[in-house]
């Protein structure tokens, strides 16, 4: 919908609240006219059911009037008498629509000193649960939402089972477009895997002022702009989703409006200055590390190396083995002597599998052998004398890669050696052609809502030959410091202002072995309670929650026993 749409529909919005309450307006001593009047008529209302006066703004949030307008329906029939269940029921199934009938059929009395306090136990539980859902959605929809990152594209920086607060307020919490969706929850709702939202109406872009724009080297949570998946990681047919729906993504932003950004080798230049990142980015990449006496994989878990195979030459497997070994997810095979081999992950073979099937095993230490390693990383294993060097895996200059952007044979360009290539800036405007339009097509075309047709070396923009094109807002450059591992900027292009979710400030909890079930889960005590931002190595503030804690408790007691000793 655009603001012309909107203006309209909240139009017929009032008139239905008009002539659906303005017999009750009248039976409650004001006059008809006060329930036609925008936002004054709210005001009104809450007067009459004896509400504050506040409760309006709740009304006109979205999302949160999703949650109010229930809650005023029934607040409004229980103040001309209609305390009954199914009056309640009634009302809530017919979209407050039941009110018509009340205000032309019935002829009730209003009651101006009602008592606002539940009746029963259980009206009073209800009560309850609604205004901390009300709460709660509005914390988590305008303020800070909890996020866990479930991928390894930031890993080291941050890693799989970190649980974040994710800030709305830094950049300023962008308003839902959804206008009907469920609370509390994203694209789909819990247990029953259906879609959590309707896809119309849409509200028009907008976003709460912030005091932040997100900078380069932050790390940003956005809605991601390839996203056609019905629930992450759930393999379904695409869907277009809406773009505050979209699956959440967390990268690192190295580019903003107006940088040319370039790739060199594996690293990120700037303005053609390359990127000095901040010292609690823990970059990884691939690197192949060689040794004339062999690379054991004890070397690589020392200093916490990931993404590496291990191979175990077996003496011999049965096929009981066999078939037990492939149920636990392992890949057997033979060598050119035709002796078993067994590929695992990092992880290896445990004791424990091992002593189950009786295996005899020995897992072979190839000189030159590939691994996902900080710079850190690389430096702590040079130290050791059997290694005779490490070199970083780099895909040569000018060699295509597979899924890069902007997926045109224009550009031979791949996830090492990439660009140079412009971050569009709001108001600037860029020359079109035939060799310029990958770069902007869905720019152009998805995030600005134009029809884009190329035919030769025309390009036509809403029907007319266009040489050049003036952006409408701000976009970005995402990248995931797992940079051998990340879909990210480098696949499906920028990251457009209207993306932007948040800001992550904070881990409250971090397992270990996340993906593999929560009985395998292990607390990284050293992570819990610690900053996403800032500079030098993380702090944990755990110790001094417990702390705090454990003194309110103590606190919390003493006053108690005071208290009674008084009475």
């Amino acid at each position: 919908m655009n603001g012309t749409q909107w203006i309209l529909f909240i139009l017929i919005i009032q008139v239905i609240h008009f002539l659906g309450t303005w017999k009750l307006y009248v039976k409650a001593g004001r006059k008809a006219w006060e329930a036609a009047i925008p936002v004054y008529n709210a005001i009104v209302l809450m007067q009459i059911i004896n509400r504050p006066k506040w409760w309006v703004i709740l009304l006109f949030i979205p999302i949160i009037n999703l949650l109010m307008f229930p809650v005023v329906w029934v607040e409004t029939i229980r103040s001309f008498g209609k305390n009954k269940l199914l009056d309640t029921w009634l009302v809530i199934l017919t979209l407050g629509f039941y009110i018509y009938y009340i205000n032309y059929a019935e002829n009730v009395n209003y009651i101006e000193d009602r008592s606002l306090k539940p009746r029963s136990g259980l009206g009073e539980w209800v009560s309850s649960i609604v205004f901390a859902i009300v709460a709660a959605t509005l914390v988590h929809t305008y303020f800070i939402q909890p996020y866990v990152i479930p991928t390894g594209s930031l890993e080291r920086t941050l890693r799989v089972g970190d649980f974040l607060f994710v800030s709305k307020f830094h950049f300023g919490a962008r308003v839902p477009m959804t206008a009907v969706a469920a609370p509390m929850v994203h694209d789909t709702i819990p247990v029953i895997k259906k879609r959590s939202y309707l896809n119309k109406p849409q509200l028009p872009y907008m976003r709460l002022p912030g005091f932040q724009t997100p900078k380069k080297n932050d790390i940003v949570v956005f809605s991601w702009p390839a996203d056609t998946v019905k629930q992450f990681f759930v393999k379904s047919k695409g869907v277009k989703k809406p773009i505050d729906k979209k699956s959440n993504y967390v990268k690192r932003c190295v580019g903003t409006p107006g940088d040319s950004l370039e790739i060199i080798d594996g690293f990120v230049h700037i303005n053609g200055k390359k990127l000095v990142l901040s010292d609690r980015a823990k970059v990884m990449s691939d690197y192949t590390i060689y040794a004339q006496k062999g690379v054991s994989s004890r070397l690589l878990e020392e200093v916490g190396a990931d993404d590496y195979s291990r191979k175990y030459i077996a003496s011999s497997i049965n096929q009981n083995q066999l078939n037990l070994l492939r149920q636990s997810g392992f890949q057997v095979g033979a060598d050119e002597n035709n002796r078993p081999i067994i590929y695992t992950d990092k992880k290896g073979i445990s004791p424990e599998i091992i002593r189950q099937l009786r295996l005899s095993l020995k897992e072979e230490t190839p000189r030159a052998r590939m691994a996902n390693m900080t710079q850190d990383m690389v430096k702590e294993l040079k130290k050791n004398q059997n290694i005779d060097s490490i070199v970083m895996e780099v895909i040569p200059k000018g060699q295509a890669g597979y899924n890069v952007f902007p997926q045109s044979p224009y550009y031979k360009w791949n996830v090492d050696n990439f660009g140079p290539i412009y971050i569009p800036e709001e108001c600037a405007t860029v020359e079109i052609n035939a060799k310029t339009i990958p770069f902007y097509k869905k720019i152009i075309r998805d995030y600005e809502r134009n029809e884009v047709k190329v035919t030769g070396n025309k390009v036509f923009i809403n029907g007319k030959e266009a040489n050049s094109y003036t952006f409408k807002q701000d976009y970005y450059w995402m990248m995931g410091d797992n940079r051998d591992h990340s879909e990210d900027s480098r696949a499906w292009g920028y990251v457009a202002e209207d993306h932007i979710v948040g800001k992550p400030v904070f881990i409250w909890m971090s397992f270990d072995n996340f993906d593999e079930g929560i009985s395998n889960w292990k607390f990284r005590w050293d992570r819990i309670f610690t900053t996403v931002g800032g500079s030098g190595e993380p702090k944990s503030y755990f110790k001094y929650f417990l702390i705090l804690l454990g003194g309110w408790f103590v606190f919390d007691f003493f006053r108690k026993r005071r208290k009674s000793k008084a009475e």
